[in-house]
């Protein structure tokens, strides 16, 4: 009897130690087969600017080269970079920035940038030209998206800050187990201010039923169908979901618009957890 329980125990400490060396080497091509994204956190690295495309006299496309064709920057959806660069007086400034790329686009990241006259990174983007390298560094940022952690977003966005709406909108649709809904405002001053239109009216095409955006301009042209002036709490109340434990509402946009829409969300009866600001 002793003979046999002495086998048993022999063949089960086998059996966990041919298990164990099986979950290590699954483990083993998990992180050996993923790709590792190229950002630092604690310091800067550089990256190529390989293609500008200039969108507008104020607006640009910024594409940069990753190490190689098959490297991914490694951002989460909902975070950010820092850029490094020099003003008109060659001083060093750092301004976030959120790639209209993804993961799923290797080997390079792109950057939609508006330079306005007096910003201080934006002489440095206005002065770049293809050959030359953008410091680096990240990822930062507190929101953290996982696939159905809401069933509705609602955005509302001003400007520039279309950019982390539209990351985290593309994440949503083009994952086919992430069955979100988005409902993006996106407010401007004029027509020509409208960053990535062609995307997001690509977007609404693709995804119909699960992709809204109502654009609202202060300044509009005389054909007009969107919204006219600012993004007010009846504009909400109409193209956003209402409020609920399982929708959030995310705002990007300047000051000013962020202060508004906070206290227009308050009003209309959305807790502050149902809100993130970028």
């Amino acid at each position: 009897m002793d003979v046999l329980q002495s086998h048993r125990a022999e063949m089960l400490t086998i059996a966990m130690a041919v298990m164990a060396i099986g979950v290590g080497t699954a483990y083993y091509f998990y992180v050996t087969k993923k790709p590792k994204g190229c950002l630092d956190p604690e310091k800067f690295k550089e990256f190529k600017l390989v293609k500008r495309t200039q969108l507008s006299h104020n607006v640009a496309k910024f594409k940069f080269a990753l190490p190689t064709p098959t490297s991914v920057l490694g951002l989460p959806i909902g975070q950010h970079i820092s850029c490094r660069g020099k003003d008109s007086l060659n001083e060093d400034v750092v301004k976030p920035y959120t790639p209209t790329t993804l993961d799923s686009d290797v080997g390079y990241f792109e950057l939609v940038i508006k330079m306005y006259p007096q910003g201080r990174m934006s002489h440095h983007f206005q002065v770049m030209r293809e050959g030359d390298y953008l410091a680096v560094k990240g990822p930062k940022g507190r929101f953290k998206y996982q696939p159905n952690q809401v069933r509705a977003f609602g955005m509302l966005a001003g400007g520039t800050g279309i950019t982390p709406m539209f990351q985290v909108a593309r994440a949503i649709l083009e994952n086919p187990s992430d069955r979100t809904n988005v409902h993006l405002i996106y407010a401007n001053v004029t027509y020509e201010d409208i960053l990535l239109k062609e995307e997001l009216d690509n977007l609404s095409s693709n995804f119909p039923n699960r992709f809204n955006i109502y654009y609202v301009l202060n300044q509009p042209p005389e054909i007009w169908e969107g919204g006219v002036g600012f993004i007010s709490k009846e504009i909400i109340q109409t193209y956003c979901p209402a409020p609920a434990p399982d929708i959030k509402i995310l705002r990007c946009g300047p000051p000013p618009m962020n202060k508004a829409m906070a206290a227009n969300l308050e009003s209309l009866g959305y807790s502050p957890e149902m809100q993130f600001q970028f």
